[in-house]
């Protein structure tokens, strides 16, 4: 039951009812009513902003430590980043040179991850970009692992055949020294006998006489005996070593093996001779690797001294005419 109100009156001196209309008292409610929803309005932003419940504090705590994780992880990355370039240096620069191996190229090593935006569901969130930037590392480290795993799986496999590239890789003389009378021509641009012109000459010219014995320089399989089709090597022998290894054998007077033939270093497989576009007796001889050809001397390790190899250095600077 509702409070009856009453109103003092100066005039009577008494006490008059007052009579409440349904207006003012809607009035009244709603006025009461605002004044709450306003208070309770302003109370919950200051709550929201400024003071956290129980729940936002764990949640923030929670949050906190995550990004630290984040952080603490990255610099782990960055620690193992730099044990994957030192693990790829030595391969390259080490184990690859070893067993005479080409180099992995960067652009396999540093080869990205598929698709067209591995990231997208990353992406959106506060701290989007720390997440975004481990995940990178993370997948750039896996690919980089994957490649050099594949790359020790390889330099195992040569590991294992360094027994056969060591005997098969050219490393003596294909003339022995008591046999030789001199090295007519060093490997590098050299005169042209007959055109007299300057040429790049792809080998080394050893003076011998006719019937000198020609020794095969590593194990192989001959790939070519016979005359030369152009005529300029005369009668040559090519054999495949091998390991993108060949060596080339010409002017020869006789040829002992035939296409096909394994053949063993020290074997012989011809007699110097003076067929073709030559200008006295000599033996031309070339040692190629994957198409392209090297200087020979760096091929004779197993035959001569450190201070001839040096002296040889030495005459090969000076200006020579070649010997075909």
């Amino acid at each position: 039951m509702s409070k009856v109100k009453y109103r003092f009156n100066k005039k009577s001196l008494t006490f008059d009812r007052v009579q409440t209309t349904m207006r003012k008292r809607l009035l009244y409610f709603f006025s009461h009513l605002s004044t709450g929803v306003v208070f309770a309005v302003a109370v919950l932003i200051v709550a929201y902003n400024f003071v956290g419940s129980p729940k936002e504090k764990a949640q923030k705590r929670e949050i906190d430590e995550m990004k630290l994780q984040y952080q603490l992880l990255n610099e782990q990355l960055n620690k193992v980043t730099k044990i994957l370039a030192d693990f790829q240096e030595r391969d390259d620069n080490i184990y690859r040179v070893i067993f005479e191996a080409e180099p992995i190229p960067n652009s396999i090593r540093s080869a990205g991850i598929g698709g067209i935006d591995r990231y997208e569901s990353l992406k959106g969130y506060t701290n989007s970009d720390l997440i975004i930037e481990t995940e990178k590392k993370m997948d750039k480290i896996l690919g980089k692992l994957y490649v050099q795993s594949k790359s020790y799986d390889d330099v195992f496999n040569l590991a294992k055949n360094k027994e056969k590239m060591l005997a098969s890789i050219p490393a003596i003389q294909p003339v022995n020294n008591k046999d030789l009378a001199r090295v007519g021509s060093y490997f590098g641009t050299r005169l042209d006998p007959f055109y007299k012109v300057k040429k790049f000459h792809e080998g080394m010219d050893f003076s011998a006489s006719v019937g000198t014995e020609v020794y095969a320089t590593g194990n192989g399989t001959i790939t070519l005996a016979g005359r030369d089709a152009h005529g300029g090597y005369g009668n040559q022998i090519l054999i495949d070593h091998g390991f993108s290894y060949k060596t080339v054998y010409a002017h020869l007077s006789r040829i002992f093996v035939k296409p096909g033939q394994k053949i063993l270093r020290g074997q012989i497989i011809g007699y110097v001779g003076n067929t073709g576009k030559s200008t006295s007796p000599h033996l031309h001889y070339e040692v190629r690797k994957n198409g392209s050809p090297l200087n020979p001397i760096y091929f004779f390790y197993n035959d001569i001294t450190p201070e001839q190899f040096q002296m040889m250095l030495e005459l090969q600077t000076r200006p020579s005419q070649t010997m075909d």
